[in-house]
């Protein structure tokens, strides 16, 4: 996976500003051995009084909680500068990543097990979930704050211990919450560990951690998957999505067409769940196809804190030449530019976001994700092709449908093969309280969110008590 990090042989690690590459957010060290031995060591040391005290959970997520709040606007400022979030956006995840925390508070006091009646007359067998111990998080940049505690809150509140391993791009939000961390949490609890991909794999190794939760590139998640198998630790891995946005006949197309550039473009199409597909049926293609292009060539692109902008700069030089790469490489394979939206001058990573028209499902544009702001329309004769387009990629993330009558649209999105669906609604967005997750190589494991995400971070005994009378 491509942080867009700058890591040099003194193993120092930088952000920078990807609206100005000449603006240093942040460089710290990469952890040592002996920092990493010293992280590994408090988690483990706290892990025992931590599962053994819910109101001690309860009350620490809720202060937590309490003190991201306090920062809100220097995380906000923060996510702007230093992963180029539109400032809206920015908000939305501090307060998402605060609404996280509260709603995991009140897991400790869930039930911890149940009691079911056993084989034998008067026998009883109790079944009791237990925490897994230390679990490391290995996070990605573009949500700095939410996915950290996406991962980190669940953990936490059903008695692990956890340890962030942030993405470089995102060291500083990522230090400035091991700050609010350090306020209000017990010590070795919540540790914040920034380091190279050498030594996480060395990490992923040590017997210490108990099991690990990953969200990144489709590769590197398989490796981490496939690191811990050799030593059967549970691993849980979110990863690419292709998603589409498949319109019906009936569909409001203004409505789907607002919802459909919003969710390919927003923050620079930067997002896992992002649209990259629209599947359209024959008969309303050529009226859909001028609202899409007239939306992107009306996008904003510029300062992520100006008012209005929606695109801002991508992560990083590197992540600009791949962006450019699949553009040119789609349009050589036969796609037709349908409409760009004018990329600012300066010295910013920024791109033009495209709209493509491209109609073979299995072109590799319609295959592989550009994780930027490019946008393919494919036409379909019928409801059957349209659903056989979206389904023709190794992923299942998230599948939109768009249409007036509500139960052809839900029928039609529950033959589409995604863990998440969503009806005449944009692919991003994420219901912290309900399962998160996709299928084929979109996802390994265990649902993310909500009381889901009991299954990965706690694992079962069941004890079976037989009276002697």
């Amino acid at each position: 996976m491509s942080e867009g990090n700058s890591e040099s042989a003194m193993s120092s690690i930088r952000s920078i500003n990807p609206f100005d590459p000449s603006d240093l957010v942040a460089e710290t060290q990469a952890a040592s051995p002996e920092g990493v031995e010293s992280v590994l060591a408090s988690g483990v040391a706290a892990r025992e009084g931590w599962a053994a005290d819910p109101m001690l959970r309860l009350r620490s997520l809720g202060a937590l909680a309490d003190e991201i709040g306090l920062r809100r606007q220097q995380f906000v400022d923060l996510m702007v500068r230093e992963v180029g979030k539109p400032e809206p956006e920015a908000a939305g995840e501090v307060d998402r990543a605060t609404s996280i925390l509260r709603f995991y508070s009140q897991i400790p006091l869930d039930p911890v097990g149940e009691v079911v009646p056993g084989s034998m007359p008067g026998a009883r067998v109790l079944v009791e979930r237990h925490p897994l111990g230390l679990v490391l998080a290995i996070c990605p940049w573009n949500f700095p704050l939410a996915i950290p505690l996406w991962k980190a809150a669940p953990a936490l509140a059903y008695g692990n211990t956890v340890v962030v391993k942030p993405a470089s791009p995102a060291i500083a939000t990522a230090a400035l919450l091991s700050e609010c961390a350090a306020e209000v949490l017990p010590d070795g609890v919540l540790t914040v560990l920034p380091m190279g991909g050498a030594r996480t794999a060395e990490v992923l190794d040590d017997e210490r951690i108990a099991a690990a939760t990953f969200t990144g590139s489709t590769g590197v998640g398989i490796s981490v998957a496939e690191r811990l198998a050799r030593r059967a630790a549970p691993a849980q891995a979110e990863m690419g999505g292709q998603n589409a946005a498949i319109v019906l006949d009936d569909a409001d197309l203004e409505a789907a067409a607002n919802a459909i550039v919003s969710g390919a473009m927003g923050y620079a199409g930067q997002k896992c769940t992002a649209t990259r597909r629209v599947v359209a049926l024959g008969s309303i293609r050529e009226e859909l196809e001028a609202k899409l292009a007239g939306l992107v060539e009306g996008l904003s692109v510029g300062n992520p804190a100006d008012a209005g902008v929606t695109v801002g700069p991508l992560i990083s030089e590197t992540a600009v030449e791949e962006f450019e790469t699949d553009r040119k490489s789609a349009i050589e394979a036969g796609a037709t530019e349908v409409a760009v939206a004018e990329a600012p001058g300066g010295p910013g990573f920024f791109v033009s976001p495209a709209l493509l028209r491209q109609d073979d499902p299995m072109a590799e544009v319609n295959q592989e994700e550009t994780f930027g702001p490019l946008l393919t329309l494919i036409e379909v004769a019928d409801e059957e092709a349209a659903i056989a387009a979206a389904n023709a990629t190794r992923f299942g993330l998230v599948g939109a449908v768009h249409g007036r009558d509500l139960g052809r649209a839900a029928k039609v999105a529950g033959r589409m093969s995604t863990g998440l669906r969503r009806v005449n609604a944009p692919t991003p967005g994420v219901d912290y309280y309900a399962p998160f997750g996709g299928e084929g190589q979109s996802s390994f494991g265990p649902r993310e969110q909500g009381r889901a995400a009991r299954e990965f971070f706690t694992s079962s005994t069941t004890t079976t008590i037989v009276p002697l009378d």
